[in-house]
């Protein structure tokens, strides 16, 4: 048993934890959780713990269903809204086989290979999410949805549910050990954004799966609802998490040259390269659901185009303004992502777009300094600027043919996508909106 182990053994003895729960992530993104009890706990990290993988969306078929989940030691945190005596416990998990292999289905072994693919080319990489979300007050069966403010971007709304609901929601995250960097009202009415501090992408992604329970746990806790969904409002901005990207070759900053252009290094040309040649097959898991969509093509700094600039806010890929005399400062930005995907696989494509650029030294085009969105067509055509995918339809039929998507995903995880996405569309496709029976049902 290795210390780490030995640590979260005398901690739930210490503090008396009578439940520690095993969380693991589905293809799609959603959290899964299972409850042990401390005595079964020293098992849990030698043999782990069978499940019914079948039951799962996406980790297997029914003719192979059991699956194992091991307990990752170095992700054990208490649960602070279970209360301090006799307390939860909760612990990430490793999918694998019966034979104790990494499953290929496990969204977080998809990641972790992906890491492993940069750690072999003398890559660490970081990411730094913006997560924005939108409280509601509760929502009734047939009634709108009712922001519960009306500020606006960077307003200080005093005295509101808003403004107590990010201290509690941060006070939270930080005793589970994330640190946040900035929070703030955002854009629209209700909306909030909260920042998390950078870390290498299998912590920020644990974190962020950490984040969404959090700031549900907050809501309910403070009487409101929280959505991750990307557009809930028509005629407000959507919610997406900008998320800001960087390699590191041991303690330097594989982005950054002094002297250079904007401080980019070849390799970070190369990776921003890589994101704009590939951001087109993977937006099916950047932005997996019909919804996304409307955010992306819904205007209010959402990026539609597939183009980078610096300091450019409307482009796909954003360089940051460089602080000086802080080099391991440089990164970039990449804006298509909302809190809706699967974290695990959308860092591993991002990377792997990323990476991919880097290996085959793509070439960067000139920065997009204008507006994209008040560009024209043939503008935008002019400057070789294309656009992403305009529906999940569109986004499936690009990412079918990814050879990228495929390898780095891997075929069961890929194959699964490809097969939900597909349904979902079909499903969305199907539906009669209140948009058309307003507009054709009284004059057909």
């Amino acid at each position: 048993m290795d210390r780490q182990q030995e640590f979260v053994l005398r901690t739930v003895e210490e503090r008396d934890i009578r439940f520690i729960r095993l969380w693991f992530t589905d293809v799609l993104g959603m959290l899964k959780s299972v409850a042990i009890a401390p005595a079964e706990l020293e098992s849990a990290f030698s043999e782990g713990i069978g499940f019914d993988g079948s039951a799962i969306e996406g980790l297997t078929r029914v003719y192979e269903a059991d699956m194992i989940a091991r307990p990752d030691p170095t992700t054990f945190q208490v649960l602070p809204w279970r209360g301090e005596h006799h307390g939860t416990a909760r612990m990430f998990c490793d999918i694998l086989t019966p034979d104790g292999e990494p499953s290929l289905a496990d969204s977080r072994n998809v990641l972790k290979r992906a890491l492993a693919k940069a750690s072999d080319q003398g890559f660490t990489f970081y990411t730094h999410p913006e997560v924005e979300f939108y409280l509601f007050e509760p929502p009734t069966a047939d009634g709108p949805l009712v922001p519960i403010d009306h500020g606006g971007y960077f307003d200080h709304v005093a005295r509101t549910q808003g403004h107590d609901f990010r201290r509690a929601a941060i006070t939270m995250l930080e005793s589970m050990g994330i640190s946040v960097e900035f929070s703030h009202h955002e854009a629209g009415p209700g909306q909030n954004e909260i920042d998390l501090r950078y870390a290498d992408a299998l912590t920020t992604a644990d974190n962020l799966m950490t984040f969404r329970t959090v700031i549900k746990e907050v809501a309910l806790e403070q009487g409101v609802f929280a959505s991750f969904m990307p557009k809930p409002l028509a005629d407000q901005p959507g919610s997406g998490m900008h998320t800001h990207l960087s390699l590191f070759e041991g303690d330097r900053n594989a982005f950054h040259e002094p002297g250079a252009q904007y401080e980019l290094s070849k390799t970070a040309r190369h990776f921003i390269a890589g994101l704009l040649v590939h951001a087109a097959e993977i937006t099916a898991v950047t932005n997996q659901h019909v919804n996304s969509y409307k955010r992306l093509w819904g205007g209010a700094e959402a990026p539609s185009y597939v183009c980078w600039g610096h300091n450019n806010r409307s482009a796909l890929v954003r360089v940051p303004m460089y602080k000086p005399g802080k080099g391991n400062s440089s990164r970039v930005e990449y804006r298509a992502l909302d809190t809706a995907a699967n974290p695990y696989l959308a860092f591993a494509l991002t990377l792997a777009a990323g990476l991919k650029g880097i290996e085959e030294g793509y070439e960067l085009p000139e920065a997009t300094d204008d507006d994209v969105w008040e560009l024209t067509d043939a503008e935008r055509r002019a400057l070789g600027i294309k656009p992403l995918p305009q529906t999940l339809d569109d986004a499936i039929s690009l990412m079918e043919k990814s050879e990228l998507v495929a390898e780095t995903l891997g075929e069961h995880v890929f194959d699964f996508v490809l097969k939900n996405k597909r349904q979902e569309w079909q499903g969305y496709s199907q539906q009669v909106t209140p948009f058309e029976l307003k507009r054709l049902l009284q004059v057909l």
